[in-house]
């Protein structure tokens, strides 16, 4: 018998817990190909590995890949945007910095711009 998830085998018969890990919480995330966002079902390190269906940020604060800067979105269609509205930065100040195509911690945020990117972030 082999343990799970730090659970140990039991030779009584009775069935063994195991440690509720939860579920993983897709984030949405700018998507520089399509120039839209869409659920990252996976992902770390500055990118995302594995895209799935379009989606729209919480806050509708997306990338204007034409300004290269973020904006609230007042008119979101399909993970794109049809209308933009004034300058904005994500809560989380992980941002697409479009030099490397990768998602970083912004250090100092200028309206929609970041001034100076960190670290990468998971998107």
């Amino acid at each position: 018998m082999t343990s799970i998830g730090g659970a140990k085998p039991t030779t009584s018969g009775t069935t063994a817990t195991v440690r509720d890990i939860g579920c993983l919480k897709p984030s949405c995330v700018f998507h520089a190909g399509a120039a839209a966002y869409f659920t990252c079902q996976s992902g770390g390190a500055g990118t995302c590995f594995h895209f799935g269906s379009t989606c729209t940020p919480d806050s509708a604060c997306m990338y204007d890949p034409a300004a290269k800067s973020y904006k609230l979105c007042t008119k979101p269609v399909e993970g794109a945007c049809a209308a933009w509205g004034a300058a904005c930065a994500p809560a989380s100040k992980c941002m697409f910095n479009v030099t490397d195509g990768m998602h970083h911690t912004c250090d100092s945020v200028d309206g929609g711009t970041c001034r100076k990117f960190g670290a990468l972030c998971a998107p």
